[in-house]
């Protein structure tokens, strides 16, 4: 990537090739502009961050406390608040990541209006996510390195944070539904995607045309070879790109699927259509009980018919759903996929260990990323695992009754309490134990918008008025130096003041001056937390 320096070089030669049509350029100027947006297309966001996630990857393996986490965002602006947030929290991006869900894409992002999580959005509305919120991010470098050189001009020495600065480009995990058509269909928007900056894309074992959220019912599964050739198309588009370390994360939905659309053809015994064929649940019959055009195969030298619904569909068989995801795992990771995706019905670390080891049995190296989904009662599901826990050693738990433990009556106590120590340890314990690489949460932005706009609302259309905004929001912003109080700034007004002075000069009108109501923020308060210098 460009630095300071060698853009310094680079302007210099050009201004001496030019002469005096190049007067007015600055190097110094240049360079720094030049600095202020580290990559300049897509493809170098998904290169770089490609060669991140294969580190990360390579640090998991070496030891499971080297996970990495993500939260799903809607829209630029948000990705860019959550980074700014975790660089300021946690001093560093790393081992953070972003993820875009396909559902929050279909909620909130379709010229269609808000739909179901069923594959109905318009397929370009993703890459354009992920072009947004990689414009988004470098906007913040922009912003932050310009608050830097500010500073430099002042005589501050933070020539070493210029050069050392650390982006917030970060790897982006992209949802790419079951890839929205065939094959080909999957690969000409998985370059979209990638040419956008994705440096990992998520695709799931679902019918594309019948595709469901994985945390509802109706699902179902496409045999193996059909799958394997939208895994492929992925590779192909990378390579085509040359993105030659993208990420594949292979997500099965067979746990909670128990339909298939298509009976795959065996050309020998114990093949990949043979064994999903196994899974389907199919009756003896005898040719003279057969109807007109029935399906029939044979499967221990028996004549069988598959169950077959009004819809054409056929039935998995009840129970098979585990051994369905562990073959789907195994497959996919010996067919090009880097990285799995389990959708479970609850967030159990025993349950998921349980699907992990035995993909594991085969491919050692196998590691999950893991949707911590909304989707779940977290609160139910670990009082009731903590429940289970304390009834299982013998102790006492006759105050609870486990089919209300949502109740507030049961908040901070004893098992509420250890209930949310696990809640707080899920994420620790199912690297640990269920090889879990990296946890995202899929739609956290999507409720917390949803919350914060009905706290405020409740406030400010109510007795507190005007009150309700400041206390709740600027109040908090200011105090715990968040960096969009200044939203002027935010949104570039400084970074384009300084631009136009290399541009104009002194005749450049700029936003900056006395009568800027943006000046009121800088005034310093104390409190417990340091204020963030709003106005570097």
């Amino acid at each position: 990537m460009t630095t300071y320096n060698s853009a310094l070089d680079t302007v210099r030669t050009l201004k001496a090739k030019y002469g005096n049509t190049w007067a007015t350029i600055s190097p110094e100027n240049a360079a720094r502009i030049a600095i202020q947006n580290r990559f300049k297309t897509g493809l170098d966001v998904a290169r770089y961050t490609a060669s991140i996630m294969r580190k990360d990857m390579a640090e998991y393996d070496a030891n499971s406390v080297n996970y990495t986490q993500s939260l799903g965002c809607w829209h630029g602006f948000v990705a860019q608040q959550k980074m700014i947030a975790v660089k300021k929290h946690k001093g560093t991006t790393d081992k953070t990541y972003l993820y875009l869900s396909g559902w929050m894409v279909a909620a909130l992002r379709s010229e269609l209006g808000p739909l179901p999580d069923q594959s109905m959005h318009e397929k370009t509305s993703v890459p354009k996510l992920i072009e947004e919120i990689y414009t988004f991010l470098r906007q913040a470098d922009a912003v932050e390195l310009n608050d830097l050189f500010r500073r430099l001009d002042k005589g501050e020495d933070v020539q070493a944070e210029i050069d050392n600065f650390e982006t917030h480009v970060v790897p982006i995990i992209a949802d790419i539904d079951a890839g929205f058509g065939n094959e080909e269909a999957t690969y000409l928007l998985a370059k979209k995607m990638i040419e956008a900056g994705a440096c990992a894309l998520q695709i799931e074992n679902q019918v594309s045309d019948a595709k469901q959220c994985g945390h509802q019912d109706g699902k179902v599964t496409v045999p193996h070879e059909d799958f394997i050739a939208k895994l492929n198309a992925l590779r192909y588009a990378f390579l085509e790109l040359g993105v030659d370390e993208g990420i594949i994360v292979a997500r099965t939905d067979s746990e909670g699927a128990g339909l298939t659309q298509k009976l795959p053809v065996s050309m020998e015994a114990g093949d990949l259509a043979s064994q999903y064929m196994d899974f389907v649940e199919a009756e003896e019959v005898i040719i003279t009980d057969v109807n007109e055009n029935d399906v029939l195969f044979k499967r221990d030298g028996k004549l069988v018919r598959p169950v077959r619904l009004p819809n054409g569909l056929y039935k998995f068989k009840e129970g098979s759903n585990i051994d369905r995801v562990v073959l789907d795992c195994i497959t996919s990771l010996e067919n090009g996929a880097d990285l799995l995706w389990i959708e479970t019905p609850t967030p159990n670390v025993k349950q998921i260990a349980h699907m992990v080891n035995r993909v594991r049995e085969k491919v050692p190296n196998a590691k999950l990323v893991y949707n911590n989904s909304p989707s779940f009662n977290w609160t139910v599901n670990f009082r009731q695992q903590a429940f289970d826990r304390m009834e299982a050693s013998g102790e006492d738990t006759s105050a609870y009754n486990r089919n209300e433990l949502m109740d507030v009556k049961y908040d901070n106590t004893e098992l509420s309490n250890r209930a949310d120590e696990m809640i707080r340890m899920f994420q620790a314990e199912a690297s640990r134990d269920a090889g879990v690489f990296h946890h995202l949460i899929t739609l956290p932005t999507y409720h917390t918008t949803a919350l914060h706009m009905n706290d405020l609302v409740e406030g400010y259309f109510g007795d507190m008025g005007m009150l309700a905004y400041v206390d709740s929001v600027q109040r908090q912003e200011i105090r715990k130096g968040v960096s969009c109080v200044k939203h002027q700034r935010m949104a570039g007004s400084d970074l384009g003041d300084d631009h136009k002075t290399f541009f104009a000069g002194e005749k450049a009108l700029k936003a900056g001056g006395e009568k800027n109501t943006s000046n009121q923020f800088e005034v310093k308060t104390n409190t417990k937390e340091p204020a963030m210098a709003l106005d570097k």
